[in-house]
């Protein structure tokens, strides 16, 4: 007999297998990323069907096979059916579960980023408005920082140097880098040499190239160095990025967050953050997200991807 084994799981995605199987690719506390069958799941009376769609949280006994792992039993635990009620809401957790995806590895224990999904599902869920976006940003933010790629937005990639959004000048701007990992000057310190700029990004990003940071784009010049970023953010959206990165949040703590902060700030901002946070983990996952797409129609933004 095949041996068996225990998990609680999240289902990430689903696909059909032969002629009425699913294949599902299942986030697991126990196990990390698994990819097992769920037999006859698409049979009417399949005691599987249900429990094998999108975002269902269930415990699972597994039998192992040669080539592919199945489902021998499975009890729900709990879904998030107010995700498919909103196409925003259900847009954003695709995008959620693209992320998960890109970072969650195979046999071992992913429980911090499986409790840290179902949480931020819980608040998607009655999220509404500006408040599904905030959510989606927070959750983003949370990941990448789970990922340890967190980018970084309290101080110049390349000088260490604070940065203070500054209300006062409404032209006010700040640079973003992908290749930096995170927010820059656009206009350096004259002082500051070239040598120590380059020491600064190697120390933070040691897998970079010297030539890597001299692409970068610094060049002296009679207003001092100047660093070609990716982005250019204003204060309300540099400030927006330090609240997010301000501090890790609990589960409880996330379900919020997000909702007192998208009353702070216009939704022009929050899209503003989204794209910026969107291409910095396609970026540095060095994969699209597809369902970020969507989240323009969503939000009637062009398309960025």
């Amino acid at each position: 007999m095949s041996r068996t084994y225990k998990a609680t799981g999240i289902n990430l995605k689903g696909m059909p297998l032969g002629e009425s199987d699913r294949l599902l690719t299942i986030l697991t506390g126990e196990w990390g990323l698994i990819r097992v069958v769920a037999p006859g799941a698409r049979k009417p009376k399949s005691k599987l069907g249900g429990r094998s769609g999108l975002f269902v949280v269930n415990e699972l006994l597994i039998a192992q096979g040669r080539s592919l792992d199945k489902i021998s039993q499975a009890e729900t635990r709990a879904s998030y059916p107010g995700l498919s009620r909103d196409l925003a809401r259900l847009t954003a957790s695709q995008y959620l579960a693209e992320l998960v995806l890109c970072q969650a590895l195979s046999e071992q224990p992913q429980e911090d980023l499986f409790v840290l999904l179902c949480a931020q599902l819980s608040c998607l869920e009655s999220a509404t408005g500006t408040a599904v976006l905030a959510t989606l940003a927070q959750a983003a933010f949370e990941l990448l920082t789970l990922a340890g790629i967190a980018p970084q937005v309290q101080a110049c990639c390349m000088t260490q140097e604070p940065l203070v959004p500054d209300f006062q000048q409404p032209n006010w701007r700040v640079g973003f880098s992908l290749q930096a990992g995170g927010t820059v000057r656009l206009n350096a310190s004259p002082e500051a040499p070239r040598s120590s700029l380059r020491s600064g990004v190697l120390s933070k990003h040691p897998s970079l190239r010297v030539a890597e940071v001299s692409d970068l784009g610094y060049e002296p010049n009679n207003q001092g160095v100047e660093l070609a970023s990716n982005f250019q953010l204003g204060a309300a959206e540099l400030e927006l990025l330090q609240q997010l990165a301000h501090s890790a949040l609990s589960p409880g703590e996330l379900l919020n967050a997000p909702k007192l902060l998208a009353t702070a700030y216009p939704r022009s901002v929050w899209l503003a953050v989204e794209r910026v946070l969107r291409q910095y983990a396609q970026y540095h996952f060095e994969r699209p997200i597809r369902s970020a797409t969507l989240v323009d129609t969503c939000f009637c933004l062009p398309s960025a991807s």
